[in-house]
């Protein structure tokens, strides 16, 4: 809302002022507006601007933890009308995650109604919902009436709003917050309250009280989800030293016995701000896709308590691997992190330190403590002096109703008028020193209060009364201005302040009792994909058109096997469900397929260019099992190859992995495990040519070297041998033969060799 003073603010930009400067200015103004009064939270009170005019909002609406709700839109429409000009869901989102005990450790809203789930459901609409302040609440604002804080003008000038609340507790640790600014972000997770109120009794008896001493007694977050912190002590207390660090929290569970050697897993916690319907989503995604093939089933039943059940895929297996592998592939397991990024004073931003954020507190609490005490010592002096006066009055009673009946000013008339003897005969009483200047004289607020007195106060009880509370009073008085000279008895009074909070909120409640527990990383240990996949043989067959299954057990491979029409029979071999299968591409690029992840063979099987990302005009050259310190031989159609490792052609991911390097109209023909000392190549034209094994390098990708010069045609087959054993094939009328005598054929790897001897296949293959 724009008054006419603020076109006089107004200042137009030069001509002669660069472009960069006038909007690095403006920028720069607005990324402090973003980090002062909407993205940091205060040290003090932990609250940001938001949240604390909707918790003094409610207030002024008289909304206690004792009284009726009220409809969350009366509440969030005061609130912008009032203190805070921007959009009224903004605000209601706002209020609802205070309400939000799965947010909020120590939630200040009482929402009652629909506010949100821990499945990430929104809150119903502001109309629907009903709210009011928490018992916890109210201890934040409590001394707001005693000049306990600032207050500054809202908006538009018309009310006031407190700078900031007085905060009975530390706020910030206990409930955290988190924000993103102009550059700088903060990330505070909750924390017990009774275990911060300690840490403060320990900084209000040493000051110097280290940062291993303080984690001893506030060893780690408390999230309101609880959940299981597994980070080490170092790690925690190191972050709690610096402000930055994280702290990685895993869900609890437990083994659920069904009897007869059955059993199951059952979730009751998980992670903090991790969305419970989205956890599920994952953990069915990872047995629809076998990504963890422990896992046989999942199933929510929660109700106002979580309850996920994780079935097995048999008895036998271990609950502590499964738990493993769903930490690693799913929420159940989530790091949070910590950035203390805070306002000091409410007006530097600030990495601070546990130790630096507790102090803040303690010292905001002492100052709200010494205003709230000087307030009470005006009030008492003013109440003094209005008892004074009464005194007076019933000292000499006679003359007062007198001039009350007769005086035509009995105001002045009263004032006028000489008390002295009996004023001094009522101080040397009770040892009283009157507060006001003039000696023997009413003051205008004492005349007032003479003038407004009931008659029936006029009895001799009223008068003992009066003497009491004066007494009581000057009592009082003396025993704050002590207060306010004392800086012992200050720290003192704090910490009984803190010891009534902790009694009425701490661990011995429902509210405070500790929820996050703390266990060590070494006790669950991760394990690989293969250890959770239960070992089974299977036969496992592909199509010519790429279509894949697996049957279990070991089948007899030369049985029919039934194929979609038009298709037939491709490859066909035994294997076991933990083997990793290597599909080579006539493109050059190696695939993995795990056994346990491949479809059943009851149906046509499914088509393996949907497993990886093949191209459906790329040839499937071959499929190989993979075994670890294999090395095969790979070769091109135009004559190169090198010895391959078998370890180098596992891939992680759908991609593959690109292992030769092809050049055009080039394409991958064969890999075989290479055996032996020799290496037998036979072209299109029939020429074979044998030489030394240890002629091929070595390589883990890459074009490789020349294995057989040809002038037209290319490679047809290749393959591995032992020299002295010989070289063998089958003959056209399926007989092996195998021939010793290979001199004619040796020669020096690339050259052209000579035609294969008689009797070789015409399809010019070794098998």
């Amino acid at each position: 809302m724009s008054t006419p003073d603020d076109d006089d603010n107004i200042q137009p930009m030069t001509v002669s002022e660069p472009l960069s400067r006038a909007i690095g200015e403006r920028y720069l103004t607005y990324a402090l507006s973003t980090i002062m009064h909407r993205a940091l939270p205060d040290a003090r009170d932990g609250l940001k601007p938001v949240h604390r005019r909707i918790l003094y909002a409610m207030r002024e609406l008289r909304l206690t933890a004792t009284s009726a709700f009220r409809k969350s839109a009366k509440i969030s429409g005061d609130v912008m009308g009032n203190y805070h000009p921007h959009g009224d869901a903004a605000i209601y989102d706002a209020m609802a995650r205070l309400a939000q005990d799965f947010n909020v450790r120590y939630p200040l809203v009482d929402g009652q109604g629909n506010f949100g789930n821990i499945d990430g459901d929104n809150p119903a609409a502001s109309r629907y919902t009903e709210a009011r302040l928490t018992a916890i609440a109210e201890t934040l604002m409590e001394g707001l009436a005693e000049n306990a804080v600032d207050f500054r003008p809202n908006y538009d000038g018309t009310l006031e709003e407190p700078v900031v609340m007085p905060a009975a507790f530390p706020n910030l640790l206990a409930n955290g917050s988190s924000g993103i600014a102009v550059g700088m972000a903060t990330n505070i997770p909750p924390h017990n309250l009774d275990e911060l109120i300690q840490g403060c009794h320990a900084l209000l008896k040493d000051p110097e009280t280290s940062d291993e001493a303080l984690v001893g007694l506030i060893p780690g977050p408390d999230f309101p989800t609880g959940g299981v912190i597994i980070e080490s002590r170092e790690a925690i207390l190191d972050a709690y030293r610096s402000g930055r660090g994280s702290f990685r929290t895993r869900a609890k569970w437990q083994v659920e016995d069904l009897g007869r050697g059955t059993w199951q897993i059952i979730v009751t916690e998980i992670p903090y701000q991790v969305q419970k319907s989205k956890l599920i989503e994952k953990l069915a995604e990872l047995v629809n896709l076998k990504k963890v093939p422990l896992l046989a089933d999942v199933r929510d039943e929660s109700a106002d308590d979580i309850r996920i059940v994780l079935e097995p895929r048999s008895r036998t297996v271990d609950p502590e691997v499964l738990m493993a592998a769903l930490f690693r592939t799913s929420d159940l397991e989530s790091r949070f992190s910590l950035n203390m990024n805070v306002l000091i004073d409410g007006k530097v931003p600030k990495v601070c330190s546990l130790k630096e954020v507790l102090r803040a507190f303690l010292d905001h609490r002492r100052e709200v403590l010494r205003r709230r005490s000087e307030h009470r010592v005006e009030k008492i002096d003013a109440r003094l002096e209005v008892l004074e006066g009464f005194i007076i009055t019933f000292l000499n009673l006679d003359r007062v109703i007198d001039i009350i009946r007769y005086d035509a000013d009995p105001k002045r008339a009263l004032m006028a008028e000489d008390w002295g003897k009996t004023h001094a005969r009522a101080s040397s009483e009770k040892d009283y020193v009157s507060p006001k200047p003039g000696e023997g004289e009413l003051s205008e607020v004492q005349a007032e209060a003479i003038l407004n007195m009931r008659l029936r106060s006029l009895r001799r009880l009223e008068e003992m009364e009066l003497i009491a509370e004066r007494d009581a009073l000057m009592k009082e008085r003396a025993d704050l201005a002590d207060l306010l000279e004392s800086d012992r008895r200050q720290w003192k009074q704090i910490g009984v302040e803190l010891e009534a909070i902790r009694k009425q909120f701490g661990k011995d409640t429902v509210l405070g009792a500790r929820r996050t527990s703390f266990a060590d990383a070494g006790e669950v240990e991760e394990v690989s994909y293969e250890a959770m996949i239960e070992r089974e043989p299977i036969t496992v067959i592909c199509s010519q058109m790429g279509w894949i299954r697996a049957m279990k057990g070991h089948v007899d491979l030369a049985a029919e096997q039934k194929f979609k029409d038009g298709d037939g029979p491709r490859f066909a071999f035994h294997a076991e469900t933990t083997d990793k299968i290597i599909l080579i591409a006539a493109n050059g690029r190696f695939f993995t397929l795990l056994g346990a992840n491949l479809p059943g063979g009851r149906g046509m099987g499914e088509p393996v260019r949907l497993m990886v990302d093949l191209a459906n005009d790329t040839e499937i050259v071959d499929l190989v099992i993979h075994r670890a310190g294999e090395k095969w031989l790979i070769a091109s159609s135009a004559g190169d190859g090198f010895i391959l490792p078998s370890d180098e052609v596992v891939a992680q991911t759908k991609a593959g992995k690109q292992v030769q390097t092809l050049g055009a109209g080039v394409k991958t023909v064969l890999c075989r495990r290479a055996a032996g000392d020799a290496v037998a190549v036979v072209g299109d034209n029939r020429k074979m040519l044998v030489f030394p094994l240890a002629d091929l390098p070595e390589m883990a990708k890459g074009k490789g070297v020349r294995l057989q010069k040809y002038k037209d045609g290319g490679l047809s087959d290749a393959t591995t041998f032992t020299l002295a054993s010989g070289l063998s094939w089958k003959d056209p009328a399926g007989r092996t033969r195998t021939e010793t005598d290979l001199s004619e054929w040796q020669a020096a790897r690339a050259t052209a060799g000579r035609m294969a001897p008689r009797g070789f296949p015409r399809d010019n293959r070794f098998t």
